[in-house]
């Protein structure tokens, strides 16, 4: 029976009934107490007569405690945050405030509550994040994240939390204290890398040798099926990337718009990947199986079902890069930069647009080392224009 009663100071005739209704959100156990007065057998059956109608009404619904106020924490900010809005996100910017949340925050001042910290707190602990070695990206996202939640915070608590975080200013970094940035390697680094890489694994040797001649994104090389190759006409075409989620890789849609494209293959690299498409043929035959059109050209299955992780191809080029002998600045996505900065004499920024899938022409001077076309023609100008005038007031 979901009940119980006992007598009451010893009194014959007094009963206290107790009701089981439940738990609560927080687990606790609910009761309904009835004081009544009666025999014993009286009691029992005003107890059952009680059970029975707690067992016919609706289930109730489970108390939540009350979230805004002033024992509101930051760790209580970000989850409500994630559980009423990350959803929107895609699954790598999920992962990426996650671990951030995870390692930097809620170890920290996620423990403290809202209403008990300032500026004056969040700003000293940006500093501490910068005196325990994180680069200056690194805590800015720290505080996109600390922000965001707060300011949410802030919102649903109807103006009565505070945001701590609106008005605290991120240390400064000085030129000997910023990392390095990534650099576009020298064509000598690239073909070493290739060379090394086609002597331990041919198909990663190609996998390479695309990004290098396409500019592709990691992603976009992970996510390439057989069905996206044009052989007659020497092209590939782009549209999906893999990107690194909770518990593994996930195919998605394109970055954005301009993402979309359809990309020329010098003879060398579709050589390369007709001979891919050979040894992966065999393989898969080998294990009884068929290489279907949509199979992915880099998987590492026989078949093809599943595309390569990101995160494995860019620890396997860190590997091939320390066998290479090439200097450490140089990544997986430096290849990106040096197929943007070989194009700059060569082509137009907004053909260079196009075929990087860049959704503005100014993120050509991000990716591109050297001198554009451009400005080194502005600099030659201002050359011969300055030179002229110098040679008329010598004439003068």
């Amino acid at each position: 029976m979901a009940g119980s009663l006992r007598q009451v100071g010893g009194k014959a005739d007094t009963w206290e009934l107790r009701v089981f209704l439940g738990r609560d959100a927080s687990g606790r156990v609910r009761h309904r107490h009835v004081r009544f007065h009666g025999t014993r057998r009286a009691a029992e059956r005003e107890l059952a007569r009680l059970v029975a109608a707690q067992d016919a009404a609706p289930a109730p619904v489970p108390e939540e405690r009350v979230l805004w106020g002033v024992t509101t924490t930051i760790n209580d900010a970000i989850a409500a945050w994630r559980d009423n809005g990350w959803d929107d996100l895609s699954p790598k910017t999920v992962r990426h405030y996650e671990s951030i949340w995870r390692v930097h925050i809620e170890p920290a001042i996620g423990r403290r509550r809202i209403a008990s910290l300032g500026t004056y707190d969040v700003e000293r602990y940006y500093r501490t994040l910068k005196a325990a070695g994180l680069s200056a990206a690194t805590v800015r996202q720290v505080k996109a994240v600390l922000h965001r939640s707060c300011r949410l915070a802030r919102k649903w608590s109807g103006g009565t939390l505070p945001n701590p975080a609106a008005d605290a200013d991120l240390p400064t970094w000085g030129l000997d204290e910023r990392r390095a940035d990534v650099r576009s390697p020298d064509v000598e680094e690239v073909q070493r890398l290739l060379a090394t890489a086609a002597e331990d694994d041919p198909r990663f040797a190609c996998f390479l040798r695309v990004l290098a001649a396409t500019g592709m994104r990691r992603g976009e090389a992970c996510a390439l099926r057989w069905s996206d190759l044009d052989p007659e006409l020497g092209a590939v075409r782009v549209d999906e990337s893999v990107i690194s989620a909770r518990g593994g890789a996930v195919v998605k849609g394109p970055k954005t718009r301009a993402s979309i494209r359809r990309l020329a293959l010098d003879a060398v690299t579709a050589g390369m990947l007709q001979d891919l498409r050979v040894e992966q043929d065999r393989l898969a035959a080998g294990c009884g199986l068929a290489v279907a059109e949509e199979g992915f050209v880099f998987s590492f299955t026989p078949g093809g079902a599943t595309p390569p992780h990101p995160d494995a191809v860019s620890h396997a080029f860190d590997r091939l890069r320390t066998r290479a002998g090439v200097a450490s600045d140089i990544h997986l996505h430096s290849l990106r930069h040096f197929h943007a900065t070989a194009l700059d004499p060569v082509i137009s920024e907004a053909q260079k647009q196009a075929r990087l899938g860049w959704s503005t022409v100014q993120m050509a001077r991000h990716y591109t080392d050297g001198l554009a076309a451009e400005d080194r023609r502005a600099a030659e100008h201002m050359g011969r224009l300055l030179a002229g005038s110098a040679g008329s007031s010598a004439a003068g």
